[in-house]
């Protein structure tokens, strides 16, 4: 079942939410559910059933829904917009300087609004620029491969920035604070931004073609009652989320606090109504769910065990450092070409289970560096959200600002300086923090 329902998600011979609905029907029709007793026997259709119904629905899609529920009350009352046109308006006209301001800016959205909108953002503020570029600059392909791949790296920077990071949570025992992913994501985060901003000004050179650009206009104007409603909900949620271990005996875990942005956004329907509930990314949701069924019925038939055995016996005498070097890199590879929520999804259950069985136990280490890793595999136009959408991209002509070329020569490149990042300095702040 394992296999085939990976090859589904992998080729997307059926839509990625149809196969995910797929695993609990195939986990109770195959009777792949054991007990959790010694006895470890096939547990009956009924039992299955409630086991695997059970786990599909956890905090972990709460905290997902409760993201979900913030991004768009910062996008549809333009909160998100006003900030980033703010801080564009500082970056002055210098092509270097315009370029990581974006650059930054496509992170930073990336961590509240998701990287699947921060770069749908980003890319309408930079209409008026790319219409003032003369013919043959690089500043365009440069400045719009720039916003895909720090979109990318976004998705690494909070617990809800990317599906990924919900299903690396699910996966973690216990789970990391919202203070310790940040002590994390943060570093590597601005690490991999300043890395990519320098191979970007060594492949395209765009000061050569550009010297200097429009500056953004920015004009200045007051927040109404309701965006300051929106703002006051954001900053309550994300401080309760950062100090939820203190408040565990009151809140039990970030799910339960992820009701309160639900309930206090779509409590006043001029704030979040209906239609915007509707327009959650539900297909995700279902993705998520399917994932952690899948990952619960791979761990109760035995069969994650054995796989975990298997790869520990290859892995056997290695360092932590080499385990994490080995993980990235295969998790580098799979979602370079598949989803990466599709390939956490598939990997993350594994990784945690060796990490559990190395001599001395560092699978949410292992866990968080590769699920940082997958948010970094940015070599295709196919590796996630950001570069399908940069790749889209046309002027005024119907021509496109990138090819695959361009992916070739900058993502495969960005996706090499995003894993030596995260195997240094992630593992490096990681130890620290006793992961």
């Amino acid at each position: 079942m394992l296999v085939y329902v990976s090859l589904l998600w992998a080729t997307e011979a059926l839509p990625l939410h149809v196969t995910a609905l797929l695993v609990p029907f195939l986990t109770v029709m195959l009777g792949v559910m054991r007990s959790p007793g010694q006895s470890h026997s096939q547990l009956g259709a009924g039992d299955a059933s409630k086991a695997v119904f059970s786990a599909m629905f956890s905090s972990v899609i709460m905290l997902l829904l409760g993201g979900f529920a913030l991004a768009a009350a910062l996008s549809k009352h333009d909160i998100a917009r006003i900030i980033a046109s703010w801080v564009l308006s500082k970056a002055g006209t210098n092509p270097r300087t315009v370029l990581l301001a974006y650059m930054l800016v496509a992170t930073f959205a990336s961590m509240w609004i998701s990287n699947v909108a921060a770069p749908v953002l980003c890319f309408s503020l930079i209409k008026p620029i790319l219409r003032t570029l003369p013919n043959g600059s690089t500043f365009a392909p440069c400045l719009i491969i720039g916003i895909a791949l720090a979109s990318n790296v976004g998705g690494m920077a909070s617990p809800i920035s990317s599906p990924q990071n919900i299903i690396a949570i699910d996966t973690m025992h216990p789970p990391p604070s919202w203070f310790q992913w940040f002590a994390v994501s943060i570093p590597v985060c601005l690490l991999c931004d300043l890395g990519i901003w320098l191979l970007l000004l060594a492949v395209y050179k765009p000061h050569k073609t550009t010297p200097s650009i429009h500056q953004t206009r920015f004009t200045s104007e007051s927040l109404n009652p309701r965006q300051l409603y929106v703002c006051g909900v954001c900053v309550l949620t994300i401080l309760l989320w950062c100090f939820e271990s203190s408040l565990s005996f009151i809140v039990g875990d970030m799910g339960i606090v992820a009701i309160i942005p639900l309930v206090l956004l779509f409590g006043f329907p001029k704030i979040l109504s209906k239609e915007d509930f509707n327009n959650f990314l539900w297909t995700v949701v279902i993705l998520a769910m399917g994932g952690i069924a899948l990952g619960r019925a791979v761990d109760s038939s035995g069969l994650l065990h054995e796989l975990a055995s298997r790869i520990e016996a290859f892995v056997d005498g290695f360092p932590l450092f080499g385990v994490l070097c080995v993980f990235c890199a295969l998790i580098l590879v799979c979602c370079t070409f598949i989803s990466h929520t599709v390939g956490s999804l598939i990997i993350l259950p594994i990784v945690s289970e060796v990490g559990a069985r190395l001599p001395e136990p560092h699978s949410r280490l292992l866990v968080m560096g590769s699920a940082l890793m997958a948010s970094g595999a940015m070599g295709l136009p196919v590796s996630g959200f950001p570069n399908m959408n940069a790749i889209m991209l046309e002027d005024t002509l119907g021509n496109p600002y990138l090819t695959t070329m361009d992916f070739f020569k900058a993502g495969i490149p960005a996706s090499v300086v995003a894993y030596f990042v995260i195997i240094t300095v992630g593992y490096g702040v990681m130890s620290l923090l006793r992961f």
